[in-house]
């Protein structure tokens, strides 16, 4: 599995983690740890990582209209000069590798206008894991573009994040009933659950 597989961190930076933030998202702080046990699983197997975030213009020109004017009562989060609390900057406990992928997404699928796809492919992957915050936002709709884009998608249940175990419970079940595969970083870790390449079991079929 680990050369054809990468794994995706989304938005885990202090806009989303700190408490005094906007943005903060409840639950995600507390995933920072099995987050950064499974980034350093993956540099130790030789697994790409790939941080991919999101950073406003200063201008806000880039963000969504629809959190436009949220955006600006709460002080530009997520953007330059912005305070340190709601900036971009990951958690220490990621550590950094200089094989490690960076990216900046305009909106919630990291697929969405970026070179993820493009890298992704020119590295021979097929199966991605996905980490990160929100998991009815950003995850979902990475998750959906993966499957489209035909990836092997599985969601590291106890690396993502939503506001409430309700909302966390509901997407992880919708995304599963979709076909991606859900499991655990631990799980992952332990050798216990790995991505099942789905695709190539389709072409295998569809040729015989």
């Amino acid at each position: 599995m680990d050369k054809k597989t990468a794994l995706i961190v989304i938005d885990m930076q202090r806009g989303f983690l700190d408490e005094s933030s906007p943005c903060y998202i409840a639950g995600a702080q507390a995933t920072v740890p099995a987050c950064a046990a499974v980034i350093a699983e993956c540099r130790r197997r030789g697994i790409p990582v790939f941080f991919v975030t999101r950073l406003y213009r200063a201008d806000g020109s880039d963000v969504e209209h629809t959190r436009h004017e949220s955006w600006l009562r709460g002080g530009r989060p997520i953007s330059p000069g912005c305070r340190e609390e709601m900036s971009a900057e990951q958690p220490e406990e990621f550590g950094a590798d200089e094989r490690d992928y960076h990216i900046s997404k305009p909106r919630y699928s990291a697929f969405f206008h970026t070179e993820l796809d493009l890298l992704l492919r020119r590295l021979g992957i097929n199966s991605i894991l996905l980490a990160g915050t929100t998991t009815p936002n950003c995850i979902r709709a990475t998750c959906y573009d993966g499957i489209s884009l035909e990836y092997n998608v599985a969601v590291l249940s106890d690396c993502s994040s939503s506001a409430t175990e309700e909302i966390q419970q509901s997407n992880l079940r919708d995304m599963a009933n979709v076909g991606a595969q859900i499991f655990s970083g631990a799980d992952f870790i332990s050798g216990r659950a790995e991505i099942i390449d789905s695709v190539d079991a389709v072409r295998r079929r569809v040729r015989a």
